[in-house]
């Protein structure tokens, strides 16, 4: 959020809410939704499902929808290209379709996952990003098998979600590339079995990871 609030790579839009992670409570629903009601709880997802387009339907490629696929220039809805929100009777402009960073916000309803209501919001909110990009990097791209060794870099919330997605395909050696040192002992709940910091050798990391496996990950 903040790498678009600095408007770096893309055409400045503002003013607009921003915010791509979050979980709520659905508090009305617009003409036509079926498959939601008010009083369920939901994670916003900025990478939608029309779940008609060839994408959605395909097995490969359903995080490519081609009616909500992710668009960081887009500022309104798609039903009628107005915004949802406005201050004074100006528009204030949407952020990749979720604009989390507010007390109530509107979607598109392809842009939203239903959820069990006993999950804590407060806990499962990172689900709707970081969590799932980086376990669904692991599961559903790289696809380690068991016994393999998998190298994760960097142990922010993408990358603990990597190395729990290769915990969870059985992946033997998990290692972790981060310069924190700090990270490592809380990284192990995520199944990283070894650490790398970069720092510590005066050749390139993935050097170091090749003479550590006998030829790589």
């Amino acid at each position: 959020d903040v790498y678009y609030w600095e408007c770096k790579g893309y055409t400045p839009l503002f003013p607009r809410i921003l915010g791509h992670e979050a979980s709520g409570i659905v508090e009305s629903v617009g003409e036509g939704v079926n498959d939601l009601k008010p009083g369920d709880h939901v994670l916003p997802i900025f990478t939608g499902e029309c779940k008609e387009c060839r994408h959605c339907l395909s097995e490969e490629s359903n995080n490519m929808c081609e009616l909500l696929r992710i668009n960081c220039d887009r500022g309104v809805m798609l039903a009628d290209g107005k915004t949802r929100f406005s201050i004074n009777g100006k528009p204030i402009y949407h952020f990749v379709g979720t604009s989390t960073f507010s007390q109530y916000t509107v979607v598109h309803v392809g842009q939203v996952a239903k959820i069990s209501p006993t999950a804590p919001l407060d806990k499962v909110c990172p689900i709707s990003c970081g969590i799932c990009t980086g376990f669904g990097a692991t599961v559903n791209v790289a696809k380690p098998k068991k016994g393999q060794t998998v190298a994760v870099f960097g142990l922010g919330a993408v990358g603990l979600a990597a190395a729990e997605g290769a915990r969870v395909c059985g992946a033997s050696r998990i290692i972790a590339v981060d310069v924190n040192p700090r990270r490592f002992e809380e990284a192990k709940r995520f199944g990283i079995t070894e650490f790398v910091n970069p720092k510590d050798y005066d050749k390139p990391v993935q050097e170091v990871i090749v003479e550590m496996t006998g030829g790589g990950v």
